[in-house]
């Protein structure tokens, strides 16, 4: 079949592998810039250089076999490594959280910056609509691999029970700051998690290959975060800093990089379900939101619609 996945995160090339691997031809389409999704790498200029930020995803756990030995593929590769700060079954990607997503699509026919509107059918065929899309190109299935909101926006007109599915489905928003200082902070303290404030901060120039000046990520907590949704970023950034010179109890140092970036769609919630397939509609659903909030899920829901659609 000619088959058609929007999104390219690692839910969508986790579906994509199988089905290259088994002779069908594969598209994917996304609408950042590159690959990562949730597991995006955000680059910086400063005045030390330039900077790395996994400001999404800190790192992953891998307790299912298969992942487990996705995950040791990966550690061959040098794409990701332990980080026993954040605990024993602590993974990150190397040297940037989205390295093996990144490596993943090299493998792919990826278009990155389109975002798809519109599925519509023509006869038996299916046919991507918005800016650009391939309009001209029929596909016989397609993958919606994207969050839960943004999958129920196209959903809606074609299969409503996957629709009230991705709806009842409530993602947790998290307002992110990057900050980088000249000289490291001088706490012995790398992680602080579960506060009021801030849900998570880390010193992410603390993890495996990272290189260049005293990086940190704070992440709001999802109630302060969702809170201050439609705060300007400038004042998301200032009470942020101040948050952490709280609970580090410490007077912070003037920054030489300081942004703040707002996931509208950062923790998924759980349908309790691996992934869901209209044979005779031929169209799939997969990503974390239906088995669960983390990175381990959204491979384990590629790699089931994979099956689904084989079988």
């Amino acid at each position: 079949m000619k088959i058609a996945i929007i999104g390219a995160g690692l839910s969508g090339l986790a579906c994509a592998d199988p089905l290259v691997a088994a002779g069908h031809q594969v598209r994917l389409f996304d609408k950042s810039r590159g690959p990562g999704g949730r597991m995006s790498t955000r680059r910086a200029q400063t005045s030390t250089g330039e900077l790395r930020f996994d400001h999404g995803a800190q790192y992953f756990t891998a307790r299912d076999p298969r992942f487990r030995a996705i995950v040791e593929q990966w550690r061959k590769g040098d794409l990701a490594a332990k980080w026993p700060a954040a605990g024993d079954e602590a993974w990150v990607g190397t040297p940037s959280m989205n390295a093996p997503v990144k490596a993943m699509a090299t493998d792919h026919d990826v278009t990155w910056s389109m975002r798809i509107e519109r599925l519509t059918k023509q006869q038996k065929h299916w046919q991507l609509n918005g800016e650009d899309a391939p309009v001209e190109t029929l596909f016989d299935a397609v993958v919606i691999a994207i969050p839960a909101e943004q999958a129920a926006d196209l959903l809606d007109p074609l299969v409503s029970s996957f629709a009230e599915k991705a709806h009842s489905t409530v993602s947790d928003p998290c307002w992110t700051v990057m900050l980088a200082f000249t000289e490291p902070l001088a706490t012995d303290v790398n992680i602080l998690r579960d506060g009021a404030v801030i849900g998570w901060a880390a010193r992410n120039s603390d993890k495996p290959m990272r290189e260049g000046a005293d990086s940190w990520v704070i992440q709001a907590s999802p109630d302060w975060s969702r809170d201050h949704l439609e705060d300007d970023a400038e004042q998301v950034c200032a009470a942020l800093i101040k948050a952490l010179a709280v609970d580090l109890d410490m007077e912070l140092p003037e920054p030489v990089h300081a942004v703040a970036h707002r996931w509208r769609y950062a923790r998924s919630g759980s349908a309790g379900i691996n992934a869901l397939y209209d044979n005779e509609a031929k169209l799939g659903v997969c990503g974390d939101w239906l088995l669960g909030p983390r990175i381990e899920c959204a491979w384990l829901s590629g790699n089931a619609l994979s099956q689904m659609i084989l079988d």
